[in-house]
Parts: structure tokens; C-alpha cells; sequence
């Protein structure tokens, strides 16, 4: 009798456990995703020479895409970015697509011209704003950032873009 006892108590105890364990998961799952986490302090250097610092940027939503010209999905994406920027820029959309640092300048230079890219391309010859990113390697690597300054998405890849448009329609109704 008194094992059985035992065996029940054990058996609830870990039911418990276990209902605990899945909670706590519950919480750290919401919190990482609706936590959202201040895009860093950088400055991006445009290949006309420009300077714009990232808090220069406050009050519009930014997408910064990094990509590099010898990247098959960035250049395939491209298109479907300049065309992202054109149908949002007018509602305070702002864009800077950063060139990674084995990117040469000439090709990023060339590449941006022939193309007419309508928005800042900027250099990262260092590797420091990739770095401030969170150590950005793979490209397109694309962060959505919200008014106040938050990166509210981060895309490795080729972005799904009626979600992406759905997320920026919200971030510039905001």
C-alpha cells in the first residue's frame, strides 16, 4: 500500500514538473519574441562619401539589409527590395543596403549605379557595422527597424515580402 502511495506521489510530482518545465518554456518563448532590442549606435559611410549615423534615422522605420554583390540571393532579391522602398518611402520608409566588407567598392559602386539603386548603399570595409549587428556572416542578412529605434525583425534570407510589407503597413502606422 505504501508504495503505491509512493508511486502516486512520484508520478504527480513529475506530472507537476513537467507542467512547470512547459510553462517556463511558454514564458521564455513570448519573451523572445516580443522583446524587441535597440539597433545599435552606428555610423553607415554611403559610397558618395556620406556619414549617416543610425540615431540620425529616429522617427522612420529602416530596413538595413547587408549583401554583398557575389551573393546569388541578394542579387535575386534586389528587385523585390528596390520595389519594397519605392512603395514605402513616401510613409517614412528608410533604407541603407550595406555592402559586406570582402565586398570590393568597385563592384558595390558599379553595381549600385547600373542598377539605380534608390536608396543609400554604404560600406562596411571593416566589418564593424556587420559586427554591431550581432556579428552578421550570412547574407541577405535584412533588420527591420521600428520609429523609436528597435529592431523588430531580423531576416536571414530572402524575406518573405507580403509578411515583410504586412510588418512594415503596422511599423509606419505606428
Amino acid at each position: 500500500m505504501e508504495a503505491e502511495i509512493a508511486s502516486s506521489r512520484t508520478r504527480n510530482l513529475v506530472k507537476i514538473a513537467i507542467a512547470l518545465i512547459v510553462a517556463a518554456l511558454a514564458v521564455v518563448g513570448y519573451l523572445s519574441l516580443s522583446t524587441s532590442k535597440p539597433a545599435p549606435e552606428v555610423t553607415f559611410s554611403s559610397i558618395t562619401g556620406e556619414k549617416l549615423p543610425m540615431q540620425s534615422l529616429r522617427g522612420k522605420v529602416v530596413m538595413v539589409n547587408f549583401w554583398a554583390t557575389s551573393c546569388t540571393t541578394c542579387i535575386k532579391e534586389m528587385p523585390a527590395m528596390v520595389e519594397t522602398y519605392n512603395k514605402y518611402k513616401d510613409r517614412g520608409l528608410d533604407f541603407v543596403a550595406v555592402a559586406m566588407s570582402y565586398d570590393p567598392p568597385n563592384y558595390v559602386l558599379n553595381y549600385a549605379q547600373t542598377r539605380q539603386l534608390p536608396f543609400r548603399v554604404a560600406l562596411d570595409t571593416q566589418g564593424e557595422v556587420a559586427k554591431s549587428f550581432g556579428d552578421v556572416q550570412l547574407t541577405p542578412t535584412t533588420f527591420v527597424i521600428d520609429k523609436d529605434g528597435q529592431i523588430i525583425k531580423r531576416y536571414v534570407g530572402e524575406p518573405d515580402f507580403a509578411a515583410l510589407h504586412q510588418l512594415l503597413e503596422k511599423a509606419l502606422a505606428a
